[in-house]
């Protein structure tokens, strides 16, 4: 790549696999766009999470957290609203996965093709789509382009159920392997199924750098 960086939004959910963003993912993601020679700026909205969860033992916990505050634990600080990002601030978007990308951005989680979608989220998608620029997503994020973006090509690895409910809202389902990435070419969409797929942290790595790299193509 040569000339001026590209700039690239990630979008986070908050911090931690069963709540918010999938910690290895996001950090992966921001891994491998630097590597590849793009510069980034994180966002996530500015709303209580769904529900706390303790990653020691799976159980709910009687507390509440902001998303943007937890998303500010994995950006180190740098973290913006999203209601900051638009589609002329960066050069391409990606989300990477994590529950919280399916019960924070949006209801997929607990309502599968009926689900609803954060209305900054769904704002931030349009933006992008319309203005012809790249959208990334990872794990179980895709299942909100599914819903987003008319027709779009996603993958979220090979789970029968969640492909069938991306079907069920009119997307098209792609069955994939560990490291491996779809592009639908006609929506500038790259998605990847990350830790959908029983995958290591070196396919992990793997993956979202591939996605990276057909995003940043893409812009």
């Amino acid at each position: 790549m040569t000339g001026a960086k590209l700039n690239v939004a990630v979008v986070l959910s908050g911090c931690g696999v069963f709540d918010g963003s999938e910690i290895h993912e996001a950090v992966l993601t921001l891994l491998a766009l630097n590597r590849q020679g793009a510069d980034y700026q994180c966002y996530a909205p500015d709303m209580d999470q769904h529900h706390v969860i303790n990653h020691l033992n799976g159980e709910e916990m009687d507390e509440t957290r902001n998303v943007l505050t937890e998303a500010a634990r994995i950006a180190r600080g740098d973290v913006k609203d999203l209601k900051e990002l638009n589609a002329a601030a960066a050069a391409a978007v990606i989300f990477p996965g994590g529950f919280g990308a399916a019960k924070n951005l949006c209801s997929f989680a607990f309502d599968g093709p009926d689900c609803s979608v954060n209305k900054e989220v769904a704002r931030v998608v349009g933006d992008f789509h319309a203005a012809g620029k790249p959208i990334g997503a990872l794990c179980i994020a895709p299942a909100m382009m599914a819903k987003l973006v008319r027709g779009a090509e996603v993958t979220i690895g090979q789970d029968p159920a969640a492909a069938q409910a991306i079907e069920k809202m009119g997307a098209v389902h792609s069955k994939t392997n560990p490291c491996e990435v779809v592009v639908d070419a006609a929506n500038k969409l790259v998605t990847a199924p990350c830790y959908m797929l029983d995958s290591t942290i070196s396919q992990i790595a793997d993956g979202a750098g591939n996605a990276v790299k057909e995003l940043l193509a893409l812009a």
